[in-house]
C-alpha cells in the first residue's frame, strides 16, 4: 500500500479472512470487546494483573491482605535500595485488594444489589489501581534491564475507561510492540548480513520477527494461539541453536573473539524479541540500547582488516533505517 492509500487509524477491515484493524503503519488481529459490565471489567483486571505479575520482577504478588503491613514495610525504609522493592510489594498488595475489592462488587451486583460507578468500593478499587500505578514505576522488568509502566497502567486503564476504549488502546500498544520487534530484527540483519561466518542467519532472525508480532496480536482464548505459540517458540529455538561455520575455536584469536562478540549479540537480541513477544507492550530503554550495542558491534567489525571473517563488513555500507517497519505479511 502507498502513502496516498494509507487508511486511518482505527480502520477496520477483513484481509485474508480475518478481521484487522489499522495502527501506526500495522494491520493488527481484531476482537470483538465485551459487554461493559462490572462482571466483564473485574475478569480483564483479574488477567491484566496476572500478567503484570508474570513479567515484573519477583516477590511483589503480595496478597491484598497484607496491604498494611507492605505498607509499614514500605513507610518505614530509609535504604534506598530497598525502598524501590518495597515500592514494588506494596503496588503488588495494592493490585490484590482492588481485585478482591472488584470481586466483591461483582458478587453483590450478581445478588441484586445496584453498584454505581461512584459507590464507595469502586471509588476504593480506583484509588488502589491508581496509586499501585504510581509505585509501580519502581518496579522493573524480570530482565533488570527497565520498568514496564504500560503493564502497571492497563488494569488501572481497564478499570477507568470503556472496555472498548481500552481495546483501542491496546492495539495503539500492540502496533507499538511491533515496531520495536521489526527494529531489532532490522538491526541484526543489517549487522550480520555481510560476516560470511553469520551466513544463513537472517531468514531465522526474520523467521522469529514474523512469529512474534503474529503472537503479539492473538490473544490466549484465540483457538490459533496453539499454532501461533508453537511457532514463535520452535522459531527461537531454531535461532538458539544457530552456530557460525566454522566454529569459534577453530579460528585465530582475533576472530574468534568477533564471532563469540556477535554470537553473544544474537543471543541477547532473541531474549528482548522474546521479553517484548511475551509482555505484549514496547520496551524502549532495552530496545534503543540494544540497537547502539548492535551499531557498535558493526562499526567494530567494519573496522577490521579486508580480508577477514569480521572485517567483511563494509565500513561504508548504508545502513537500513532502524525504525522502518517492514512489510506486513496481510494473508498470515
Amino acid at each position: 500500500m502507498n502513502e496516498q492509500e494509507t487508511p486511518a487509524s482505527g480502520t477496520k477491515r477483513v484481509i485474508a479472512g480475518q478481521r484487522r484493524v489499522f495502527y501506526d503503519g500495522y494491520w493488527i488481529k481484531a476482537y470483538d470487546a465485551p459487554a461493559d459490565t462490572l462482571t466483564a471489567k473485574k475478569r480483564l483486571i483479574e488477567a491484566l494483573t496476572r500478567r503484570l505479575f508474570n513479567h515484573v520482577e519477583h516477590g511483589v504478588n503480595i496478597p491484598g491482605t497484607r496491604l498494611e503491613e507492605a505498607r509499614r514495610a514500605f513507610d518505614s525504609e530509609e535504604n534506598a535500595q530497598k525502598k524501590r522493592v518495597k515500592a514494588g510489594m506494596l503496588a503488588g498488595a495494592l493490585f490484590n485488594r482492588a481485585a478482591d475489592v472488584f470481586t466483591k462488587a461483582v458478587e453483590l451486583q450478581a445478588l441484586g444489589v445496584e453498584i454505581r460507578s461512584d459507590n464507595a468500593l469502586i471509588r476504593q478499587c480506583g484509588e488502589h489501581l491508581k496509586e499501585a500505578l504510581d509505585l509501580g514505576k519502581m518496579v522493573l522488568h524480570r530482565s533488570g534491564e527497565e520498568g514496564i509502566d504500560e503493564l502497571w497502567g492497563e488494569p488501572f486503564k481497564a478499570f477507568a475507561f470503556p472496555i472498548e476504549e481500552f481495546y483501542c488502546s491496546r492495539y495503539i500498544k500492540i502496533a507499538q510492540t511491533m515496531r520495536d520487534i521489526d527494529r531489532i530484527t532490522a538491526e541484526l540483519c543489517a549487522v550480520f548480513e555481510s560476516v560470511p561466518l553469520f551466513a544463513g542467519i537472517e531468514p531465522l532472525l526474520k523467521e522469529l520477527g514474523e512469529a512474534a508480532k503474529v503472537r503479539c496480536e492473538t490473544l490466549h482464548t484465540d483457538a490459533e494461539i496453539f499454532d501461533v505459540w508453537s511457532s514463535f517458540v520452535v522459531a527461537s529455538e531454531r535461532l538458539s541453536v544457530f552456530r557460525p561455520t566454522p566454529p569459534a575455536s577453530s579460528l585465530p584469536i582475533g576472530e574468534a573473539t568477533y564471532v563469540r562478540d556477535g554470537l553473544a549479540l544474537l543471543c541477547r537480541g532473541r531474549d528482548l524479541i522474546c521479553d517484548i513477544t511475551r509482555a505484549r507492550v514496547p520496551m524502549p530503554k532495552s530496545a534503543a540500547e540494544f540497537i547502539d550495542r548492535a551499531r557498535c558491534y558493526r562499526e567494530s567489525c567494519g573496522a577490521q582488516p579486508r580480508g577477514t571473517a569480521a572485517g567483511a563488513v563494509h565500513a561504508d555500507r548504508k545502513r537500513s533505517p532502524p525504525g522502518a517497519p517492514s512489510a506486513q505479511n496481510l494473508d498470515r
